[in-house]
């Protein structure tokens, strides 16, 4: 679906009610074009952070002889989950302020095989001269309470327009399949509210126990690839824009 498209769903669920909040069906519709102006650089910066991901994928494969990335995705955040953070947040109902105050409008995820190429594939990504680091979250090394685990990296890219360069925000999550897995599992029973309590409770419960099975599979698995390379453990932090100097 291009832009043009999206925005006129979007507009026509403000229009039929599914997007419930007033003062955000009225400005939006009211800034419609400006909206599709600022969607469309954040769908140019996906477009470059993608080709970054896999300019990188190939070269790994000539040089290490394998390809760490499995596979790349990529969103525009919905409308309804924009609304509920800009309510929830309190963001000002301006589209500049919508565009400095909420960093995942685009977002990118990178499924990798093992645990230890995700820290591999960030940190050349990092390094990069024309990517800025703006926030990073590891949740591998330290999972949320429910066993979700993720790299959260919020970044920033330049694209080049017509008579500008713009610096663009965008959310990268890299995971493995693994954890890609469990957490598309987890969004679906995060949106289930009909279910009764006890029952949610011990889906939880059974999902927390999965996040672990799963860890301790893409740590064995890591192990055996480790053994039939011949290489050493090496799961090093995130670069930080200081030590790109």
């Amino acid at each position: 679906m291009n832009i043009r498209d999206y925005i006129n769903q979007k507009k026509r669920e403000l229009l039929s009610g599914r997007i419930t909040s007033d003062a955000f069906q009225s400005f939006f519709i009211k800034n419609a074009k400006e909206f599709q102006k600022l969607l469309t650089y954040y769908e140019c910066a996906i477009m470059e952070v993608e080709a970054k991901f896999n300019i990188l994928n190939q070269e790994f494969s000539l040089s290490r002889e394998y390809s760490p990335i499995e596979t790349i995705k990529s969103r525009l955040k919905t409308m309804d989950s924009l609304m509920e953070k800009v309510e929830r947040y309190k963001v000002p109902l301006s589209v500049k302020s919508i565009e400095e105050n909420i960093e995942d409008i685009a977002g990118i995820r990178v499924i990798c095989g093992f645990p230890e190429d995700i820290y591999t594939v960030a940190n050349c990504f990092i390094q990069q001269d024309d990517v800025t680091l703006i926030d990073c979250k590891d949740y591998i090394k330290k999972p949320k309470p429910n066993g979700y685990r993720s790299l959260h990296l919020i970044i920033s890219v330049p694209i080049y327009l017509e008579h500008e360069k713009r610096d663009m925000k965008v959310e990268v999550q890299l995971r493995t399949i693994a954890m890609d897995f469990w957490a598309s599992l987890e969004h679906k029973l995060k949106y289930k509210k009909e279910l009764p309590e006890e029952l949610n409770d011990r889906l939880v419960a059974e999902l927390l126990e999965c996040a672990n099975i799963g860890a301790d599979l893409d740590e064995r698995m890591q192990h055996i690839r480790r053994q039939l390379s011949g290489t050493r453990p090496d799961t090093p932090d995130i670069i930080r824009e200081s030590d790109k100097k």
